[in-house]
């Protein structure tokens, strides 16, 4: 088993090797002819921004929201109202509305955190049972609010494609390959600064109110104040996440909002090791490929699914991260003089 002083180091390996996985896979798509690839991979980076988010609050902050598909929801509506205003040259409050990237998905996080703000600063004022409620019972509101909008006779809209960046910047997020590397890029980028917060002295604030709220209390540190900034920053990370989901499936849908997919989320950060930032993007992969292949084994893979995964919780605490911190001895070292003899250097 790893020690303490050591498990940080090899999270980092792991993080670098997740890091090289996700750089090469469009290639390795093309080398093997397979694009779909692309497709189930951006699936996965795209969840992985969500997981990451929730992972700040359930696994840092002790706090079980089963709301958080909610901001996962407003990002992606931002986009689709975007897109519907903009095409049918109508106004909401003045707003022609856009598809222009750096217009659309700054606002969806920011719609997304404002919301995050309101729904934090009531539901932190309880605790346990009461705050998995309170957040259920705000998401559910919104999940009802948006089926009962209508879009050219649906409660769905479909977009006629993603979003626009400059025309300077000669990208075009229509092209598979490009689109995952931006998500790709937002999803380092927010799991950068999610670990610059946990490992700054609001991050170990956070995880010792989870630990002993009372004695923080009774410091004088402003515990509640520390666990609404967090919860903000993670509805907004939940914001990035629906943003990105929206111009991915080019769809937009009160599924998004459903609390069985806030449970998903749950699952994700559990599965990989919840308080690791690293665990939830592994757990995200696992979850999402684990559904691919039983989906096309049986029918009813969602049976099969629940078994599978109570044993990982059971036998596997820590996450599948906990397991690969746990493997005995220097595997990065082992791995590194495989690959050399492999290349033959050695």
């Amino acid at each position: 088993m790893a020690s303490g002083s050591e498990s940080p180091r090899r999270r980092r390996h792991v993080a670098l090797i997740l890091l090289a996985i996700g750089l090469a896979l469009p290639g390795y798509a093309v080398l093997v002819d397979e694009p779909f690839l692309v497709t189930l991979a951006t699936r996965i980076v795209v969840l992985a921004v969500a997981a990451v988010s929730l992972d700040l609050i359930l696994g840092y902050g002790g706090l079980v929201s089963f709301g958080h598909a909610a901001f996962v929801g407003i990002g992606a509506y931002a986009v689709g109202t975007g897109f519907f205003l903009d095409f049918n040259n109508d106004t909401l409050l003045g707003w022609d509305g856009s598809v222009d990237v750096l217009l659309i998905w700054p606002l969806g996080v920011l719609v997304a955190a404002l919301v995050a703000l309101a729904i934090g600063a009531i539901s932190l004022r309880t605790r346990g049972i009461g705050f998995i409620m309170i957040t259920l019972a705000f998401a559910q509101m919104l999940f009802f609010l948006v089926q009962s909008l209508r879009w050219q006779g649906d409660d769905s809209l479909a977009l006629w494609g993603r979003s626009e960046l400059p025309d300077v910047t000669g990208l075009d997020l229509n092209d598979t390959t490009t689109f995952y590397y931006v998500a790709l890029a937002c999803l380092v980028g927010f799991t950068w600064l999610c670990s610059r917060l946990v490992d700054a002295p609001f991050g170990r604030i956070l995880q010792a109110g989870r630990q002993n709220e009372k004695r923080m209390r009774a410091l004088g540190v402003a515990v509640d104040r520390h666990r609404l900034a967090a919860f903000v920053i993670a509805g907004a990370g939940g914001g990035l996440s629906g943003v990105l989901l929206a111009n991915a499936a080019e769809f937009v849908g009160p599924a998004y909002l459903a609390w069985n997919r806030s449970g998903e989320l749950i699952v994700m950060v559990v599965l990989g090791g919840m308080g690791t930032l690293v665990g939830p993007i592994i757990g995200a992969g696992a979850l999402v490929m684990l559904e691919e292949y039983l989906a096309q084994v049986t029918e009813h893979w969602q049976i099969v699914l629940g078994p599978v995964l109570l044993l990982a919780v059971l036998f596997a605490r820590r996450g599948i991260l906990g397991l690969i911190e746990a493997l005995p001895g220097d595997w990065m070292g082992r791995l590194r003089r495989w690959r050399a003899r492999r290349s033959g250097d050695v």
